[in-house]
C-alpha cells in the first residue's frame, strides 16, 4: 500500500506526467484551434518538454523542492499567460510550506487548494468561465472530500482524475468569459476549453503513476 512519495517518486512522477501531456499535443492542439489560438497543446508540449530534459538531473531535498522546479521550468520554457498559470499550479501551493520528506493524501490537498486560490486571484477566473478552473477546482474538492472519507492515496487522485474529466464535460456547456474563446459566444457552447482538458490530463497522469506505484508495491 502506497501511503506518501517521497523525492524520488515525486520526480518520477512529474516526468510521467510530462510523458502523457508531450503524447497529448495533437489532442489538445485540435482542441483549442476550434475555439482558441491553436497554440495551446505546442505551448504545453514545449513546457513538458523542457520539464522532461532538465528535471532529471535536479537534485530535490523534498517533494516540494520537485514541484517548485517542475513549476519553474513551465514558467521559464512556456511564457505568456499559460506558463504563470501551470507554473501557479506547481509553485504557489508549496511556497510556505515545510516538508516533512514526503507527501500524503492531505498534503497533495492542501498544496493543490493553496494553488488553486493563487490560481484564481491571478487569472480572476472562477467555475463557470470555461477556462481550466472548472477542472482544477473540482478536483481540489475531490481531493479533499477523499482526506474527509479517509480514503487512500490511490483513491483520492483516482477520484480527482474523474472530477477534472468531468468538469472538462462542463465546460462544454457554458460561454467563455476570457481569451479568444469569449469572442465566440453561443458557438463556443459544445466545445471543450483546453486548459481545462490539460489539468484533466495531468490529474489522470498523477493518477495512472501512482496507481502503477500501488501495484509495483505489491508485488
Amino acid at each position: 500500500m502506497i501511503s506518501s512519495i517521497d523525492c524520488g517518486q515525486c520526480k518520477e512522477m512529474m516526468l510521467y506526467v510530462a510523458d502523457k501531456i508531450i503524447e497529448s499535443e495533437p489532442y489538445l492542439t485540435e482542441i483549442d484551434s476550434k475555439i482558441g489560438d491553436g497554440d495551446h497543446g505546442t505551448g504545453m508540449k514545449r513546457g513538458f518538454s523542457a520539464v522532461k530534459e532538465e528535471l532529471p538531473a535536479y537534485m530535490p531535498k523534498d517533494p516540494e523542492d520537485v514541484l517548485k522546479e517542475t513549476g519553474t521550468i513551465l514558467l521559464d520554457s512556456m511564457g505568456g499567460a499559460s506558463g504563470v498559470l501551470f507554473g501557479t499550479v506547481f509553485i504557489s501551493g508549496i511556497t510556505k510550506r515545510r516538508s516533512k520528506g514526503t507527501l500524503n493524501l492531505n498534503d497533495f490537498a492542501e498544496i493543490f487548494r493553496t494553488s488553486l486560490t493563487s490560481l484564481k486571484q491571478r487569472g480572476k477566473a472562477s467555475v463557470g468561465d470555461k477556462t481550466m478552473v472548472d477542472a482544477y477546482e473540482p478536483a481540489v474538492i475531490a481531493l479533499e472530500k477523499a482526506v474527509q472519507e479517509g480514503k487512500t492515496l490511490v483513491h483520492g487522485f483516482s477520484e480527482a482524475a474523474n472530477a477534472a474529466q468531468d468538469g472538462v464535460q462542463y465546460t462544454k456547456t457554458v460561454k467563455a468569459r476570457f481569451g479568444r474563446a469569449k469572442y465566440f459566444g453561443e458557438k463556443a457552447i459544445g466545445l471543450q476549453d483546453a486548459g481545462a482538458t490539460s489539468i484533466w490530463i495531468i490529474f489522470r497522469s498523477m493518477s495512472e503513476w501512482i496507481s502503477k506505484e500501488k501495484e509495483e508495491a505489491a508485488l
